[in-house]
């Protein structure tokens, strides 16, 4: 299992429901990386996107506690056990958690790769993403060159989980 995600200086990631910022090269790297994958998100982080629909091109698993929620091109599962019986049919490669916080603290010591857009700026956020550079397990394999958009430098990262837990 994967996880992508944009995070300022601090780890964060949102801010009042938004996220912080949307840079187009970003956003690219995140629909290119996750075409024809398996995303696992929260109902909230569901909302967010247009008109609240799920990502087109991907198998949309979302996380709700709501047992009344449905949404329609898309599987809801509302418990973590509901949620990795149903992972267990796709292979970890192509399984990618996209948010919210909930969520990527609930499955981050499942996944063995997160790609991070580090963001060279500190937000005002409510809403964050486990510190990697904190945990012992996380170690960052690959450093991309660093990118500007207008007035803003990001650089894409990837980390790795050298004792990822199993979802079986």
């Amino acid at each position: 299992m994967n996880a992508i995600v944009a995070v300022d200086n601090h780890w964060a990631i949102g801010n009042k429901g938004s996220l912080l910022v949307r840079i187009p090269m970003d956003q690219k790297a995140f629909r290119d990386t996750t075409m024809g994958k398996v995303v696992v998100l929260g109902r909230k982080t569901l909302a967010t996107f247009p008109n609240g629909l799920p990502l087109q091109g991907r198998t949309n698993i979302v996380m709700s506690r709501n047992p009344n929620f449905k949404v329609k091109g898309a599987v809801v599962v509302h418990s973590k056990e509901e949620l990795f019986e149903e992972l267990q049919q796709y292979d970890s490669n192509d399984i990618f958690v996209i948010g919210g916080s909930d969520i990527y603290d609930m499955l981050i010591p499942y996944c063995k790769t997160a790609y991070v857009t580090r963001i060279d700026y500190r937000y005002a956020a409510d809403s964050f993403f486990p510190n990697l550079e904190e945990m012992q397990e996380w170690t960052l394999i690959e450093e991309g060159e660093e990118n500007t958009y207008f007035d803003l430098e990001f650089t894409f990262c990837k980390y790795e989980n050298s004792q990822p837990l199993d979802i079986k």
